[in-house]
């Protein structure tokens, strides 16, 4: 199993119906074919890191990574998600032994970001370095 929990916050400026509609569009990247589980909700851990709320997906294995970071639901939804963020930090962990799962990982990540480049400016426009929104030359 591969977990990504996503912590986020929101521009100031944003309603509370624009932010129920980002969390509506992230429930659905949630619950897309490929994620066993996901959560989108409030963010409860110290209010100091400055976040707000957390999106939590899981797949099964890399197969099922690419196949969430590919889905049309998920590519979708991203544009309309991503610009409404404030800031954005990522955090992965898995059960799998594979000591070169990290390696795989971001290189699937590296693929999407050559892929669309545009989702890749967007995400690094909010990050907290935690996620390569870049190809290293």
């Amino acid at each position: 199993m591969i977990v990504n929990i996503l912590r986020f916050s929101f521009k100031d400026g944003v309603s509370p119906a624009e932010q129920a509609g980002v969390l509506e569009r992230m429930r659905r990247t949630a619950s897309v074919e490929s994620v066993e589980f996901g959560v989108v909700g409030r963010d409860i851990g110290d209010p100091r890191d400055g976040f707000t709320h957390a999106y939590s997906a899981a797949v099964a294995d890399l197969n099922a990574l690419e196949r969430y970071l590919h889905d049309p639901v998920h590519l979708a939804g991203d544009p309309d998600i991503l610009p409404y963020f404030a800031r954005l930090s990522a955090v992965r962990f898995s059960d799998d032994p594979d000591p070169d799962l990290t390696a795989k990982i971001e290189e699937l990540h590296l693929q999407k970001v050559r892929t669309y480049p545009e989702w890749g400016r967007m995400l690094a426009e909010v990050v907290d370095g935690t996620i390569a929104t870049e190809v290293p030359s």
